[in-house]
């Protein structure tokens, strides 16, 4: 395997910033030094950065069923982060969040260290949509349930949801489905207040056809990639 993708594999950094590690001489194989990035690195040699030894992480696939109060980031000064949520034997990792759910937002959620893999998850191209269960502060009259389907102007960019419908929920008419495609921060709740409402609860129900049913708040469960894509694109719970 070429240096570069070597190191990228083992979380140095991207394919830039691995070769700027190498041609600065920063990297050893086999207790030689190696400026070259396209240096074929035999299986079993060992190779360090700045003297420390790395080896390829493994892949990690996860959901998670987050509850409020957490923030989608790996480390944060004011709240507790996502992954405080997960055993420490998963700190190794270097997980990240796929997609974003706000501190107040709760429901499903993906985890991986695989850049590629989340890149396929949420880019607009995938047509992956999203399904969130909403509160609202109150049942929403004909006009401004126009307004929530028509979506909003929020600096320079319509936001405008697949769908909107009413759910057979207690209270009736204050629960609602919003269905997006591509997942602007804040996105629900800013189409509700441009209609002059307000969100109480916002849970993200599915991904693609992948439904949350089962896994507990704050609970999380790892699958491999081809399970979640399955499930994401045929439908699955978890």
């Amino acid at each position: 395997m070429r240096l570069n993708k070597y190191l990228a594999l083992c979380g140095v950094g991207s394919r830039r910033k691995v070769e700027e590690f190498i041609f600065a001489g920063r990297v050893v194989c086999g207790g030689y030094q190696v400026t070259e990035p396209g240096y074929d690195v035999p299986d079993g040699e060992i190779v360090t950065v700045d003297d420390v030894e790395v080896r390829p992480e493994r892949k990690i696939y996860m959901v998670l069923h987050k509850p409020r109060g957490y923030i989608c980031a790996v480390s944060d000064r004011n709240y507790p982060v996502i992954l405080d949520l997960l055993p420490r034997e998963y700190d190794y990792y270097r997980l990240f969040p796929v997609g974003r759910l706000d501190l107040q937002s709760e429901g499903l959620l993906m985890l991986t260290n695989d850049g590629d893999f989340s890149q396929e998850m949420i880019h607009p191209r995938a047509g992956i949509t999203k399904e969130y269960e909403v509160l609202l502060d109150r049942m929403p009259n004909e006009r401004e349930m126009r307004q929530l389907r028509d979506g909003t102007v929020f600096e320079g960019k319509r936001l405008h949801p697949v769908g909107v419908d009413f759910l057979q929920r207690e209270p009736e008419g204050r629960w609602l489905r919003f269905v997006l495609n591509e997942g602007v921060k804040r996105e629900i709740r800013l189409i509700a207040e441009g209609a002059g409402l307000k969100v109480q609860v916002l849970f993200r129900r599915r991904i693609g056809r992948m439904e949350l049913r089962h896994l507990k708040s704050g609970c999380a469960r790892e699958y491999s990639a081809d399970q979640l894509r399955r499930m994401i694109r045929h439908g699955g719970a978890v």
